[in-house]
C-alpha cells in the first residue's frame, strides 16, 4: 500500500468509499456518526484536496482503497481547544486525522493510513463517535489513549478524544 495526495480526479472513487463506509458503520452499530446528514459533503472533500490536507491509500495494483484528510500544525483543530472529562496528553504542535474511510477490499487499511500519518509527526490527535467500537478498538490496538470527550460543530453526538504521541 502507499499513501499520496488526492487529486479531484480521484474525488468519485473517494465518495463510493464514503458511502461504503455509512453503510459498514450503520451495520456495526454506528449509525449517527455519518449517516443521517451523509458525511461527508462533496463540497467539503474538494475543499480538503484543493488544500493538499486530502490523502488517498491506495493497493499494489494502483487502485484507490483509502482515503483521509490529514494536517498537521500548532493548534489546528478549533473543537480540540474545549476537552472535557480528561485532558490532552501534549500541546503545542500536532497532526489530526478526520473522514477516514476504507472500501474493506484489504486488511488493515485504516492502520496503515493512521500509522502513516503517525510517522509524519509523532504526535496524532483523532477523535470518534461514542457508538464506533471499529475505531476505538482500532486507536487501542495502535497504542492511543483515550483523553477525554470533544464535541464537533456539525451534530450534539459526544466524540471521544484519542492522543498518541
Amino acid at each position: 500500500m502507499q499513501i499520496r495526495k488526492a487529486t479531484l480526479s480521484d474525488l468519485d472513487r473517494m465518495m463510493e468509499i464514503y458511502a461504503r463506509a455509512r453503510e459498514f458503520m450503520a451495520s456495526h452499530g454506528n449509525p449517527n456518526q455519518w449517516g443521517p446528514n451523509k458525511w461527508p459533503p462533496v463540497s467539503l472533500i474538494e475543499s480538503d484536496i484543493a488544500s493538499g490536507r486530502s490523502y488517498v491509500c491506495v493497493n499494489e495494483s494502483g487502485r484507490v482503497i483509502g482515503t483521509f484528510f490529514y494536517d498537521y500544525g500548532e493548534d489546528i483543530e478549533p473543537t480540540y481547544r474545549r476537552i472535557t472529562d480528561g485532558r490532552w496528553l501534549g500541546d503545542k504542535t500536532y497532526g489530526v486525522v478526520h473522514r477516514i474511510a476504507a472500501d474493506g477490499s484489504e486488511k488493515g487499511i485504516g492502520s496503515y493510513c493512521i500509522n502513516w500519518a503517525f510517522d509524519k509527526c509523532g504526535h496524532l490527535r483523532i477523535d470518534t463517535h461514542t457508538d464506533n467500537k471499529v475505531m476505538q478498538n482500532m486507536l487501542k490496538k495502535l497504542g492511543f489513549v483515550h483523553c477525554g470527550t470533544i464535541y464537533v460543530r456539525e451534530d450534539k453526538d459526544p466524540r471521544l478524544a484519542f492522543e498518541k504521541m
